[in-house]
């Protein structure tokens, strides 16, 4: 199999487990970081394989988003695989914050969470109806990384919560739109996962709290959701493009 994939957000985290998972499948990774040069050069390093590049943009700034494609698709030609992971998550209460900041965090969430991956998304869809179809994977496969967020709601970070409700109806908008091109689009909606920027909430004062969302008595790994990532990348089946898919330990169920 010689596919190429660019998975943003990729120097730590879930973005790292992502990509981890990817080159074990033989998948080239385009490890993409926004400043931490460090994290992704260690990222790099860990991944099984050859072939890999790490490419340093701001997601949340157009330019930035039509710069990264550029010198990834130079780099690998074809990209069969887009996962929108990158995203920032501020805390803003409503009845704390001021009308001044309000406005900096909002556009600032959206420009990231939602903007971004929506660029991506088009530059990743236009590239990908040019190649040629595979008989099983079709022509290309865009996976965004929401949030339970999204549905529950995010009561001191609203922005957080309203531009992952945005990514999954964004996702399932373009899954309509590819499905005769075949693209297939997938969003994958995690509750607390186990990560260095969620450790000092899993981990601080609202540990109980937090656990006691969770019938499993703990929250998700990166790996978990590394694991489903790659199963909508490489074998979800066609059938399943717009589908917004759970992975939060039942911590919130919806029907």
């Amino acid at each position: 199999m010689n596919l190429s994939a660019l998975v943003t957000g990729a120097s730590r985290g879930i973005g790292r487990a992502i990509a981890h998972r990817l080159a074990t499948r033989s998948i080239r990774v385009a490890v993409h970081y926004r400043r931490n040069h460090e994290a992704a050069a260690a990222t790099l390093a860990s991944l099984p394989g050859t072939g890999h590049a790490a490419f340093a943009a701001d997601v949340s700034q157009p330019a930035e988003v039509e710069r990264l494609w550029r010198e990834v698709t130079a780099t690998f030609g074809r990209v069969d695989i887009v996962v929108n992971n990158a995203g920032i998550y501020d805390l803003h209460s409503p009845l704390t914050t001021s009308f001044a900041d309000w406005q900096i965090l909002w556009r600032r969430t959206l420009d990231a969470n939602l903007h971004g991956p929506a660029n991506l998304s088009l530059l990743a869809a236009q590239h990908m109806a040019a190649a040629p179809a595979d008989p099983d994977r079709g022509r290309g496969r865009i996976i965004n990384i929401s949030s339970r967020g999204a549905f529950r709601g995010e009561p001191n970070a609203p922005a957080y919560g309203a531009s992952k409700a945005g990514l999954n109806s964004l996702s399932q908008s373009l899954a309509v739109a590819l499905a005769s091109a075949q693209i297939y689009v997938y969003a994958i909606a995690p509750g607390w996962v186990e990560t260095d920027m969620a450790a000092k909430h899993i981990h601080g004062p609202r540990r109980t709290e937090i656990l006691a969302q969770h019938p499993l008595s703990r929250v998700a790994s990166t790996d978990e959701i590394a694991q489903t990532a790659v199963f909508c990348a490489l074998d979800a089946p066609a059938a399943m493009t717009g589908a917004v898919i759970d992975v939060n330990g039942a911590s919130y169920l919806r029907t």
